[in-house]
């Protein structure tokens, strides 16, 4: 049981292939299509927080060949050549966003992939930054809703070559962490240890995964 709680506890390392693009698809394509070397000077990712964006930016930064990622707050300027990776760039602040804007026209970097809460005419920087990162392209992300995190956890349940419960899924949504690789990954703790043990998966199982002090 002790390392079925890690695997509740501990997030995967995002990747392209455990992103569950929902109604994301176009902006998953266009992020792996940069990844591969598509020529393009700035990919632009906006949405609230849990759409995924943080997730496809670590995911492009692991897959993109001198790709660096720098949470906003981190930005120091110095990074030169090659692809940046910006997460929150409303985390920025005056004198890091006057460093990107200048990095920007110097062309210090090929590509920048961004992320922020907002479109760029909306993002809370600089009027003439925002302008600059307007220029390529730009995607709205849109988070799961809990009917297509549902569908998604039956579907992969399927693939596992067993049934997931209405009870068992609504359970796990409702009290486990709630990005889809952690679901995923708990769905796939569970079914090890079903098998291990020899229980169906369901939500008592489920819960004494959660609380073992229930169990």
């Amino acid at each position: 049981m002790r390392q079925l709680l890690l695997d509740f506890t501990q997030a995967p390392a995002p990747t392209f292939a455990n992103f569950v693009a929902g109604r994301n698809a176009e902006p998953l394509a266009a992020v792996r299509a940069a990844a591969a070397g598509i020529p393009e000077r700035v990919l632009y990712l906006w949405g609230e927080t849990g759409a995924g964006k943080s997730h496809l930016l670590r995911a492009f930064a692991a897959a993109a060949p001198g790709a660096r990622y720098v949470r906003g707050e981190d930005y120091d300027g110095t990074e030169a050549g090659g692809t940046l990776v910006l997460d929150d760039a409303e985390r920025l602040g005056e004198a890091r966003q006057v460093a990107l804007f200048n990095a920007f026209n110097e062309r210090a970097f090929g590509l920048i992939v961004v992320s922020a809460h907002a479109a760029p005419k909306d993002v809370a920087l600089r009027r003439d930054l925002a302008t600059r990162l307007a220029t390529g392209l730009t995607y709205r992300l849109l988070p799961l809703t809990d009917d297509e995190k549902r569908d998604a956890l039956a579907a992969h349940a399927r693939a596992r070559g067993f049934a997931l419960s209405g009870e068992v899924a609504a359970y796990l949504l409702t009290h486990a962490r709630r990005d889809m690789p952690s679901l995923i990954q708990a769905l796939d703790a569970l079914d090890r240890y079903s098998l291990e043990t020899g229980r169906a998966i369901t939500v008592p199982l489920l819960k004494a995964a959660l609380q073992p002090s229930l169990a």
